[in-house]
């Protein structure tokens, strides 16, 4: 088969020079259109490639979440596990100590030697689940590193006196219960 270039020299339309200068601008105009054309983007192509990267970063907020929990569900539990195996005896006591837990006060019954105990700083309250048990202070430091609101905090007693305050030379008396 001829092209039709071919055909139109032959029938004497077109001459040879003529041909041959139009399929020069022809190779012109496509290597033109070469450089200049611009690389097609897919744009299905890059809607996919987005929803991949979204999904993706929603996994890793997904699996971040997941690690999180577990982590703090392994901390109770080696909270509870520290308390079940170091907790000490309240005894039958007729003693009420008071102590503040999460801005309420909280009553326990404890002996006398538990209460000494806890003045002294020898015993610390935990309190898991509502419930309240008694541990050794090297435990409770233990508990406090993980979480710090399991552990009941000593109250504070403070021995600077205001210069002001008309009850300053009156001592409370240790054994003063509230």
């Amino acid at each position: 088969m001829s092209s039709l270039q071919d055909q139109l020299l032959k029938a004497g339309l077109v001459d040879n020079k003529k041909a041959k200068q139009i399929s020069k601008d022809k190779r012109k105009q496509q290597k033109v259109a070469k450089k200049s054309a611009q690389p097609v983007v897919d744009e299905t192509k890059a809607a996919a490639q987005q929803a991949r990267a979204e999904k993706a970063a929603r996994d890793r907020a997904l699996n971040a979440e997941r690690d999180a929990a577990a982590q703090k569900k392994a901390i109770a539990a080696q909270i509870k596990q520290m308390v079940q195996t170091n907790r000490q005896p309240k005894g039958n006591g007729e003693i009420a100590y008071n102590f503040t837990f999460d801005k309420k006060i909280k009553t326990i019954y404890v002996t006398e030697a538990v209460r000494d105990h806890l003045v002294a700083g020898r015993l610390v309250i935990v309190g898991l689940d509502e419930q309240f048990e008694l541990v050794p202070r090297v435990i409770a430091d233990k508990i406090a590193e993980r979480n710090p609101d399991a552990v009941v905090q000593p109250a504070a007693t403070s021995t600077a006196v205001d210069e002001d305050d008309p009850y300053a030379d009156y001592q409370i008396p240790d054994d003063l219960m509230w």
